[in-house]
């Protein structure tokens, strides 16, 4: 059994490293905190694939306060797993575009609640302040933080397509700030990104290997309805993965990621009243399953090329 699963998966789950450090059973709870986009607010759209709901589509209701969206999820897994711990997860949007003074109000009022051991706060490169980083380098020092950074992809010519807003020099520099005050990160990126190759999307996680990540985000690009991705598939259509293209990229990628790389995602999640493709997407424990018997197949595991 590969080190770092406890399911006979070939990679570092995110499960095993919540249960190797706290334990017992740990939930991420999806948090919606009502804030904005510096992309959307700058250029008027955002990122190309981003939802109505912008990065946040199983995040919590904004409609409700902090503690009763946390409280509604915390009640379902109550009743399966009474006595566990929790993360709370800052998931829609950019989780550190506000005032200092309205950051502090939410975060400390997630990790004030009993059995909550750490926050995920998911944001943007471009959207921390010197002053914010100071802060989270604070709040680091009382509860197990991790901040998520999307990068999508480590090819500037991608991100200007997808209308990031930054470059990667920009994520380089984010990177190296989280790290130096020892916080932990992870990087969310998407497979099948218009223009990309294989050995594109393979060099990106080649790259990450490189900058002593702490975890990743594997996502498969989908397109969704009333978005800018929409438009853009209907003047330029592009290729879009299958299933057996995707699983064979995964695999590989995996194979160049250290083992202690905390795979936190590896394959999308879609609303299927949004979905315009690929429809394969929506089995998701299909995709799961298929990425572990092709892992099995090749014999291979997380890590297994990292020295080529």
């Amino acid at each position: 059994m590969f080190k770092y699963s406890l399911d006979n998966k070939r990679y570092h789950t995110l499960n095993y490293y919540y249960k190797n450090k706290y334990g017992k059973k740990t939930f991420k709870v999806s948090l919606n905190g009502g804030f904005s986009c510096p992309n959307k607010e700058k250029t008027g759209h955002g990122c190309i694939f981003c939802s109505r709901l912008g990065s946040g589509d199983f995040a919590g209701n904004k409609e409700d306060d902090l503690l009763t969206q946390f409280n509604k999820v915390k009640t379902i897994m109550e009743e399966k797993w009474p006595d566990s711990y929790y993360i709370g997860y800052f998931q829609a949007n950019t989780n550190t575009y506000a005032p200092i003074d309205e950051l502090r109000d939410k975060y400390e009022s997630i990790i004030s609640i009993p059995n909550v051991v750490g926050l995920n706060i998911a944001t943007r490169s471009d959207a921390i302040s010197k002053e914010c980083y100071d802060y989270l380098e604070d709040l680091n020092k009382r509860t197990d933080l991790t901040i998520e950074i999307g990068l999508q992809s480590m090819h500037d010519k991608t991100l200007k397509l997808i209308n990031r807003g930054h470059d990667l020099k920009n994520f380089e520099k984010c990177i190296k700030e989280l790290q130096k005050r020892n916080i932990n990160t992870v990087v969310h990126i998407i497979n099948g990104l218009p223009g990309e190759t294989k050995e594109d999307m393979i060099e990106t996680v080649k790259y990450l290997n490189k900058l002593n990540i702490n975890g990743i985000k594997i996502h498969m690009l989908h397109i969704t309805k009333d978005t800018d991705l929409e438009d853009y598939y209907k003047e330029h259509p592009f290729h879009v993965l299958t299933k057996e293209e995707y699983i064979d990229i995964v695999c590989d990628q995996l194979e160049y990621l250290s083992p202690e790389i905390v795979i936190n995602r590896i394959t999308g999640d879609p609303k299927k009243e949004d979905l315009i493709e690929p429809s394969w997407l929506l089995k998701k424990f299909c995709v799961l399953n298929d990425i572990d018997k092709e892992l099995k197949r090749r014999n291979t595991y997380q890590g297994a090329k990292i020295k080529e």
